[in-house]
């Protein structure tokens, strides 16, 4: 591939492609620059193996294939990534470790909204050519989550940190070259996904396979400590996944389109079921884009030996260390919670890393509103997450109140998953169709016809099951967990008495039962 570079908007080698298929030419670009990706990640796994090639060489070979599949998608809009990523670097290292992170952080967010805000108002609203903002998106999750592990590595205490932080932490300062491959490797750069600085340097020096060879009880599972497993089936079958999914999304995205529902015709004459079954309909059309894009990046890490995640139960190995989402847990989902955490999975993540765990004041909406922030300023996605905060508070107030009730019986936790799985789709249907149609007036013209039904559900669901704080429920959690020893002890001791009215090879017998119900407690525990 020659890159047009009198283009600031990606080569027009691909133009003849684009005009014949009718498809944008940016589209079609991003499309073939990742079945290259796909290609060179194979050959940079066998032929640049850590058994064969050194870190230093992996690093600049990674470096320069994503640099250059950047110009060819974007052109010299492809300079904002070293932008970013060498302004925040001069600030890890001359800025003091108490406070770089914070600093990364509102530059890195700071550059990436300015880039948006410049796209969006500027150059051309609600199109999507040349968006180079896509990819700043993923280098401003890893900027962000690297200061704050450089932080925890090199400026905490053991004791400050969390378990996670304490593996996620950063010990010695990267390089400008291990910085730059980390933010601008070719298998990542034009999709993601995120991934912790850690891990991507254990697979490029080649010991990303030793950690994940423990079994549970610490000891090595020396039956597949001598073999590095391969990818090979993991990224058949999601290229297989990829191509299901491309053409479906061919095949609905013109049957059910979004903007229909906003049609005075279809919102007045409608009947409301009908309303309904067509807007998750237009939105299950919308998912299998994101499904081709996610799975495909992921197939490309596992490609270049990236993504391994230790062994199943039945010793298959895992490559899902960095995959993005799960189809079957977001289409099935039961909850709100269960749809988000298996949607964009490495996002998820980075927001509770970064934010949720570390937030002090109201940690939901900070996140909802960091994660709107993040996404773009199109007015449409701060409408979808502000009524996420309000979707999620009124799922937590079902989840904590309503559901004990129905796990009884099997045919009860059976009905009550088929009302919260009918429940959620909508839910998250009604939630996200500001972020599809981006502007404020179509977004208020939808949820006019609906007559805001879910909004003001959500509040009576908060109003009447209300959820006590987090901090609260985890002070009760460890509260009962205190006292489950305690009580033990209490019963353990009570059965003394009845035992000294029994005969000696009695009251043996009854000792040893007490302590092997008390040993079988904890192993369940």
């Amino acid at each position: 591939m020659a890159t047009d570079t009198s283009s600031c908007t990606g080569s027009s080698l691909l133009r003849p492609i684009s005009d014949f298929i009718n498809l944008p030419l940016d589209q079609v670009n991003f499309v073939v620059c990742q079945l290259s990706a796909l290609l060179m990640a194979l050959w940079f796994r066998l032929y640049l193996h850590p058994s064969k090639t050194s870190p230093f060489v992996r690093h600049v070979v990674a470096t320069l294939l994503g640099f250059y599949l950047a110009l060819f998608c974007f052109g010299w809009y492809a300079l904002h990534f070293l932008v970013q990523s060498g302004v925040t670097y001069g600030i890890m290292i001359f800025a003091g470790l108490e406070h770089m992170h914070k600093y990364c952080f509102v530059v890195a967010f700071g550059y990436l909204t300015f880039c948006q805000i410049t796209r969006v108002y500027v150059f051309d609203y609600g199109m999507y050519s040349a968006d180079f903002t896509g990819p700043m998106m993923v280098m401003t999750q890893k900027i962000t989550s690297l200061g704050f592990e450089i932080h925890d590595g090199l400026a905490c205490k053991e004791e400050q940190l969390s378990p996670s932080q304490k593996i996620l932490a950063v010990r010695k300062m990267p390089s400008l070259l291990e910085y730059l491959s980390y933010n601008c490797n070719f298998m990542s750069i034009l999709a993601g996904p995120t991934c912790s600085y850690n891990d991507y340097v254990a697979f490029v020096e080649g010991t990303a396979y030793q950690p994940k060879h423990l079994e549970s009880n610490g000891k090595e599972n020396g039956k597949y400590k001598q073999i590095e497993p391969s990818p090979r089936d993991d990224v058949i079958r999601k290229l297989g996944t990829c191509v299901a999914s491309l053409g479906v999304y061919l095949a609905l995205l013109r049957l059910c389109p979004v903007e229909h529902i906003i049609e005075p015709t279809f919102a007045t004459t409608s009947p409301f079921y009908i309303q309904v079954i067509y807007l998750y309909a237009s939105m299950l059309a919308l998912r299998p884009k994101y499904y081709f894009i996610w799975t495909l990046a992921d197939a490309i890490n596992n490609a270049a030996g990236f993504g391994f995640n230790g062994y199943n139960k039945d010793g298959t190995p895992r490559w899902d260390l960095v995959s993005n989402l799960r189809i079957m847990d977001i289409e099935f989902a039961t909850s709100f919670k269960t749809f988000l955490d298996n949607w964009n999975i490495q996002t998820a993540l980075w927001l509770k890393r970064v934010c949720y765990e570390r937030c002090v004041i109201n940690p939901t909406a900070a996140t909802f509103l960091l994660s709107a922030v993040w996404h773009g300023v199109y007015p449409g996605y701060y409408l979808t997450f502000l009524t996420g905060i309000a979707m999620t508070m009124a799922a937590r107030g079902v989840r904590h109140n309503v559901r004990p009730h129905f796990q009884g019986t099997a045919t009860h936790r059976l009905i009550y998953d088929i009302f919260t799985w009918a429940g959620t789709q909508i839910a998250i249907c009604y939630t996200v169709v500001p972020f599809v149609l981006l502007a404020v007036g179509p977004s208020i013209k939808f949820y006019s016809s609906w007559y805001f039904c879910m909004h003001l559900a959500c509040v009576l669901v908060v109003l009447a099951l209300p959820v006590k704080p987090r901090h609260q429920r985890q002070k009760e959690q460890n509260q009962n967990q205190n006292q489950e020893p305690l009580q033990q002890n209490s019963v353990h001791h009570q059965s003394y008495p009845a035992q000294d009215a029994n005969s000696n090879s009695n009251s043996s017998s009854s000792i040893i039962t007490t302590d092997n119900n008390c040993n079988q407690k904890e192993k369940t525990s």
